[in-house]
């Protein structure tokens, strides 16, 4: 099961209680920024989530996505994480 930006966008605006008109131009504009700062080669952390960085292997680079240690205790990985979930 996945959901998709449009029902994620709804869901945040519900959360926040924004329209989600606003909401979605917060979204656009995040992804945009996370993109741009991954095509200039830093990498972006995102407290309590993860990081997304890329790194060149070669001629080609790879993405990747290290999540935060609360992500990890969420899904059993081993963790250090002492806080709520």
């Amino acid at each position: 099961m996945s959901i998709d930006k449009k029902e994620l966008i709804v869901k945040i605006a519900q959360r926040v209680q924004k329209d989600p008109d606003a909401v979605e131009a917060i979204l656009e504009a995040t992804l945009v920024e996370i993109y741009e700062s991954l095509k200039q080669g830093q990498s972006v952390s995102l407290k309590n989530f993860g990081t997304f960085y890329i790194r060149p292997e070669g001629e080609t680079s790879v993405f990747k996505f290290n999540p935060s240690q609360r992500l990890r205790k969420l899904f059993g990985w081993a963790s250090t994480y002492r806080g709520d979930l």
